[in-house]
């Protein structure tokens, strides 16, 4: 099911002490445009990087989840995580003053406050949806998950656990959408295994863990719960957080066994796989256009030299059609010609080099590097571009890589073909 995308009206800020490490950590969550995503930001740190909430700033581990890009970490993002994949909260900027999420109540609940009471935003950009086209199966020991193409359009989740024998250890079953995620699941707190306390205190874990932001299950005192099955459902929580990083609205059936961090990050490594070849071949849901704001946040290029005006289709990153209105007013008219005013077919590739740039960049935003134009082949200019012409751009992507890309580009006038070429980028570190 389609939706717009999500952000906040307004700044939400809050403080809390983190779960393993015991610090106080102040957080402030900023509105952010639409195609950002989801960022985590060093408050703490000068000129740290960005972190952006994607697989490939995913850190393994069991206990929890982390992210890192270059010098900057930030751990325990799940449960924020999972608050905004069950509000539908697409794109936001996390400013953390520390190494780690608050703990909070060991739940996601208070982020669902702090994000409601600041106010949700639709965005005009729509949601990207991705339905799973191939069954995913990833296992280690007898703990495993299986993301299977949906049944319907929602993603459904259903956690088989294994606890102590005095722990209720039945299975739970939750279809996604944001009433249930609050009143079902982000009220469930985290959980600790009595016998593993020492082993974990020993590794450094827990230092900021209280009775009241987690459960003790096996112990002498029985655990007292705030819901059926807390921990099951505070494993489903988990298990949406880590799911958050594919930066879609995702339609699957997913089973997990006895499942947990580790295990639903090669998952979701496994499906950004499946999501990236997808987007390649068109078959993600195309997102609507990017006008002049979002071009100038992917492109460096400013007057009077930015040659693309709005970004009217984008097709994941496989495809991208753009527009640029050519006028009198154009600096380079002065000069060719006074007396026959035509736009220099150089300027008609820069244009679609741009458009070539903003489509792959978008693959790149948060990564540190940008993309750069390395070669043109096949270039044929078929037609004259004068004042008053609507020159519509369009690219495709023929292949990518990490680090190189090659796009076949076409300038067009109404129907008329008036340049084309190969184009082939470098994808560079940032300066």
């Amino acid at each position: 099911m389609e939706r717009a995308a999500r952000t906040l009206k307004k700044n939400a800020e809050f403080e809390g002490v983190a779960l393993h490490s015991g610090d106080s950590v102040r957080v402030r969550l900023e509105p952010a445009p639409a195609g950002t995503g989801i960022v985590f930001r060093r408050s703490d740190l000068d000129d740290g990087p960005d972190v952006p909430a994607l697989p490939s700033a995913l850190v393994t581990s069991n206990h929890r989840t982390v992210l890192r890009e270059g010098p900057a970490e930030v751990g325990m993002v799940e449960h924020l995580l999972s608050a905004c994949n069950g509000l539908g909260v697409d794109n936001l900027i996390v400013c953390v003053s520390g190494s780690e999420m608050p703990g909070m109540d060991g739940s996601a609940l208070p982020y669902v406050a702090a994000m409601q009471k600041a106010g949700l935003l639709e965005q005009k950009l729509t949601r990207k949806v991705f339905r799973v086209i191939e069954p995913v199966v990833v296992r280690e020991g007898d703990a495993e998950i299986l993301v299977l193409p949906p049944s319907g359009d929602e993603l459904r989740v259903r956690y088989l656990p294994t606890y102590p024998a005095e722990i209720d250890d039945s299975p739970f079953e939750f279809f996604l959408t944001q009433g249930a995620f609050e009143s079902e699941v982000a009220p469930a707190r985290t959980f600790v295994v009595a016998s593993e306390i020492e082993a974990l205190l020993a590794a450094g874990y827990g230092k900021g863990a209280t009775a009241e932001n987690t459960v003790v299950l096996g112990g002498d005192t029985p655990a007292e719960l705030r819901m059926p099955c807390e921990p099951t459902r505070h494993k489903v929580l988990d298990l949406l957080g880590d799911f958050a990083l594919l930066g879609v609205s995702l339609h699957a059936d997913i089973i997990a066994t006895r499942s947990g961090h580790a295990l639903n990050q090669a998952a979701v490594r496994r499906l950004r796989e499946q999501l990236d070849d997808a987007e390649l071949a068109g078959e993600v849901m195309a997102q609507d256009g990017y006008d002049i704001r979002d071009v100038m946040r992917l492109l460096p290029h400013r007057y009077p030299f930015l040659l693309v005006d709005r970004v009217i289709e984008v097709e994941g990153f496989r495809r991208a059609v753009g527009i640029k209105n050519v006028t009198i007013n154009e600096p380079f008219f002065e000069g060719h010609f006074p007396d026959q005013p035509l736009m220099p077919g150089v300027l008609q590739l820069e244009a679609l080099a741009q458009l070539s740039g903003f489509l792959l960049q978008r693959k790149l935003e948060h990564t540190g590097k940008t993309v750069v134009l390395a070669a043109i082949d096949k270039v044929r200019f078929r037609g004259g571009v004068t004042p008053g012409d609507q020159l519509r751009l369009e690219v495709e992507t023929l292949r990518m890589s990490s680090n190189r890309g090659t796009v076949k580009a076409q300038a067009k006038v109404g129907r008329r073909v008036v340049s084309e070429a190969v184009l082939s980028f470098a994808m560079i570190a940032s300066s």
